[in-house]
């Protein structure tokens, strides 16, 4: 109010008042635990007091080519140790980390890459042609302009050797070579400002051009520590990297990792093998996937399992709304399941559906369908809604209302890069608008729907595409299953279902078996929900796992409307 005033008039001072950045955590776990292993990756293995003096080294390195404030700093790589290196390196010179998915084509990398004005790229060996026709790209576009970023290669023994020798004999700087020039003992500084961005992250961009989010020290210093609470991580875990960390910094577990003192475990490929390989060799307590590679998990192939596991590991999923079946047999063979929802807008988790004690003595299957909803927010939001966008009010706790998932707290982005337009959308009312549609249940845990470009409207019906999902999920032939809007002559739309059967399905009749699988959803469903196209193909997935409906909604429309059928509904 104005005019009120505190009980004192005490100042901030550096003693009392510092800028809060995620960054101190590795300086102190290179000081608590400096010979503790902070980063496994094949036969390397680094210690804390090793990675923190890579990170100087990096910092230094970048310092001396004038990057710094002002300035970013793009990788291209999977899940190795520079990766994770870059995460404390780039911003300890003051750089913004841009971390880009690999499995972008050049078009898109080219357009990230001119957008966030990089002035570094450094790419893993396998993806370096990429990076060269993306830089070709932007030499093309740019008249005469462009200001060719400096190029550094990461190398990599198992790898081909001829990607590294074609990159240098390119002009790329190789890593280990760029490390060496900076100085381990490098003075670096914490931002002055908390507001200041440490990292630059890009939306899938799959109906326009992707959009840069751009996250505060701030919002990474709480979210990490969000991330580790809500898990409850403990100090020492031992985290393996399923989750690419080029996804909103691997949901900002890469800082996390640090302040917990933790070990990574890296790995260039993700398949089931390597998951239970890595738990059955360094004691694995912790991992982060997405549904479709916990599917991959549950469903492999005798040969590829190591069970029962050797402890309890840990599983944060997110991503996409995982069916409860899924749930339940990831449960069932030990793994320990905490259901997360986030965004790239907030680079980590923003609901957690929290585990109960009273849920405990409930059936199994009765904890999974729980266990899928979304949940509440989390500690590091002062607000999570389900609202109506016709009014802007909460909508009741039926547990059937549907409205949009709203949130607010600073660990909500700074905003788009360069976008006012989408900002002003993003963010209006006072709320950053997540463009996912949930029921609010009695008790007030939420539990998604749909995406709002994902509802299938039939004949004037709304039909959540995630609810026939789950349904499909409960066929003992179906593997994965994704349903998309198929263009209707007399509904206007009705449900196409896109799905994966598991091997041992291969050599039945694929007509009958589409029969089948219409038959199982009647007798589960509104038969308006059911869906009337059944398309069995591997699903398209992005690089963090998530099946790609608009390529999946693009292939329907090319089929073609169903046909209607006179004096049928």
């Amino acid at each position: 109010m104005v005019g009120v005033k505190d009980i004192d008039d005490l100042p901030k001072i550096s003693a009392n008042y510092t800028a809060l950045t995620p960054l101190w955590f590795i300086n102190r776990a290179a000081t608590l635990h400096p010979t503790r292993k902070s980063v496994v990756y094949g036969s390397k293995h680094y210690t804390w007091h090793q990675t923190y003096r890579r990170c100087r080294r990096f910092a230094s390195a970048l310092s001396k080519l004038s990057i710094g404030l002002g300035t970013t700093v793009s990788v291209i790589a999977p899940n190795v140790p520079a990766m994770y290196e870059a995460q404390f390196g780039a911003p300890m010179a003051g750089a913004v980390l841009n971390s880009i998915n690999i499995r972008l084509n050049a078009t898109v990398v080219a357009f990230i890459l001119s957008h966030a004005s990089s002035a570094v790229v450094i790419v893993d060996q396998e993806f370096f042609s990429l990076a060269e026709e993306a830089l070709k790209m932007m030499e093309a576009n740019s008249e005469g302009k462009l200001k060719t970023p400096h190029l550094i290669v990461i190398g990599d023994e198992s790898c081909d050797s001829k990607q590294l020798e074609y990159a240098l004999a390119r002009g790329a700087i190789e890593y280990e070579k760029f490390l060496e020039t900076g100085d381990p003992e490098f003075a670096w500084k914490p931002p002055e400002d908390e507001w200041q961005s440490i990292a630059l992250g890009y939306t899938s961009g799959t109906t326009a051009s992707p959009k840069g989010v751009v996250v505060s020290h701030r919002g990474a210093y709480l979210m990490s520590l969000n991330g580790a609470l809500i898990w409850g991580m403990n100090e020492g875990a031992v985290f393996l990297w399923t989750l690419p960390m080029f996804h909103g910094n691997g949901w900002s577990y890469t800082w996390s990792l640090a302040a917990l003192c933790a070990t990574s475990i890296c790995l260039r490929q993700v398949t089931a093998k390597a998951v239970y390989t890595a738990i059955a060799t360094h004691g694995v307590t912790h991992f982060c996937a997405a549904p479709v590679v916990l599917n991959a998990i549950a469903n492999a192939s005798p040969e590829d399992t190591i069970l029962p596991l050797t402890n309890v590991v840990n599983v944060n999923t997110a991503g996409a709304p995982p069916p409860p079946s899924l749930l339940f047999a990831m449960s069932q063979k030990g793994f320990r399941i905490t259901h997360t929802y986030g965004l790239t807008e907030l680079t980590g988790p923003a609901s957690v559906c929290a585990w109960k004690p009273e849920w405990d003595s409930l059936p199994f299957e009765t904890q999974a369908r729980l266990n899928a909803r979304q949940g509440v927010r989390t500690i590091c939001l002062d607000g999570l809604d389900v609202i109506d966008a016709r009014t802007n009010q909460p909508v009741p706790a039926d547990g059937k209302t549907i409205g949009e998932i709203v949130m607010r707290g600073s660990c909500v982005m700074k905003g788009y890069l360069k976008n006012p337009k989408a900002n002003e959308e993003a963010f209006a009312n006072g709320w950053f608008h997540s463009g996912d549609l949930a029921v609010k249940h009695p008790d007030n845990y939420i539990e998604i729907k749909d995406r709002l470009k994902d509802v299938i409207i039939s004949g004037g019906e709304n039909i959540s595409s995630v609810e026939v999902e789950k349904v499909l999920y409960l066929h003992p032939l179906v593997l994965e299953a994704s349903v998309v809007a198929r263009p209707d002559e007399r509904w206007g739309e009705s449900p196409c279902a896109f799905v994966t059967l598991k091997p041992e399905a291969d050599k039945l009749d694929k007509g009958k078996l589409a029969e089948d699988v219409s038959k199982f959803c009647r007798a589960k469903m509104p038969s308006y929900w059911v869906p009337k196209s059944v398309v069995f193909a591997a699903l398209p997935k992005s690089a963090t796992g998530k099946i790609q409906k608009h390529l999946l909604r693009a292939k329907a429309k090319e089929m073609g409307p169903v046909k209607m059928i006179k004096g049928k509904l």
